[in-house]
């Protein structure tokens, strides 16, 4: 019996080459709203006793998340086999301490609520900073892609003579696994109690005719980025391309980055975006081949 993959709150491309590379059924289901504003899921395809992968990119959850969970107990009520959430983007990564009294620990509380509803969990490079791997805030067997590869290959492919940057200390780990055996350096980030941000340079740093690739996993405000890109425009050096994995781009981010005299900007698949150019689909494929055995 062919496996289902739920795309999850909407279709998306990711999700269309994910189903369709696993030789698996779209799964159907009817979602609508009460007067009242709850909601009214209910399950169109058969699920019992076949393994269910839920791909939902989890960028700006509030809003339906409940609808999320609603499904997946549905799914497990319907006894489907078992129950897989690919979250290519994972959200809630972001506090991972308590810096002031009475602050909630979202990061925490979020991953309790998915390990209660779904059987495994597959991401792609989620954001950790102060916690070393998935395991120390989910109870359910957890997956990570890593997008290295296929960014490397891109850099590799597209771009004549790269100089890699990563806009700040967080960013380093995935700049060094891109880099191999590229140019790079890293740029120190200070942000005040306003917060806004301050960008550090190397003293001696000569990018020369090299292209600058700036590399970070997620853009979210593009401050920080965007500080980067005010200091080597006065360099005068070639126009920057601009490369992440995760492209959220809240409120005017995209536009104000192009603006900002860059010659590209580039991301994978996560989420559904216009810059989108690196498909992780066969890293995700692949990951999912053991849950289909």
């Amino acid at each position: 019996m062919k496996s289902l993959v739920f795309n999850f709150p909407s279709p998306s491309p990711l999700g269309a080459l994910i189903t369709q590379g696993m030789g698996a059924e779209e799964g159907r289901f009817l979602l609508k709203s009460f007067p009242d504003g709850e909601s009214y899921l209910r399950l169109e395809s058969p699920v019992k006793d076949r393994s269910v992968f839920i791909n939902a990119p989890l960028v700006h959850p509030n809003g339906w998340i409940l609808d999320l969970l609603f499904l997946s107990d549905t799914l497990r009520a319907q006894e489907a086999k078992q129950v897989v959430l690919v979250a290519p983007y994972l959200a809630y990564m972001r506090q991972d301490k308590i810096f002031h009294p009475g602050e909630s620990l979202t990061s925490a509380t979020f991953a309790h609520l998915l390990s209660t509803h779904v059987d495994s969990l597959i991401t792609v490079d989620p954001h950790l900073h102060r916690y070393h791997n998935l395991s120390e805030l989910y109870s359910i067997p957890t997956t990570v892609v890593h997008a290295a590869p296929l960014i490397s290959a891109w850099i590799h492919e597209n771009v004549q003579d790269p100089f890699l940057i990563g806009p700040d200390a967080e960013s380093s780990q995935w700049v060094k696994e891109i880099a191999k055996d590229l140019p790079f350096i890293v740029l120190n980030k200070t942000r005040h109690t306003d917060g806004h941000v301050r960008i550090t340079w190397p003293q001696e740093v000569n990018i020369g005719n090299k292209t600058p690739v700036f590399v970070d996993d997620i853009v979210s405000s593009g401050e920080t980025l965007l500080e980067a890109l005010a200091h080597l425009k006065n360099q005068g050096t070639k126009a920057p391309i601009c490369l992440a994995i995760h492209p959220i781009f809240a409120g005017n981010a995209y536009e104000e980055i192009k603006a900002a005299g860059v010659h590209k900007i580039v991301t994978c698949n996560t989420i559904p975006h216009p810059s989108n150019q690196i498909d992780l689909s066969p890293l995700l494929l692949k990951a999912l081949k053991e849950f289909q055995q």
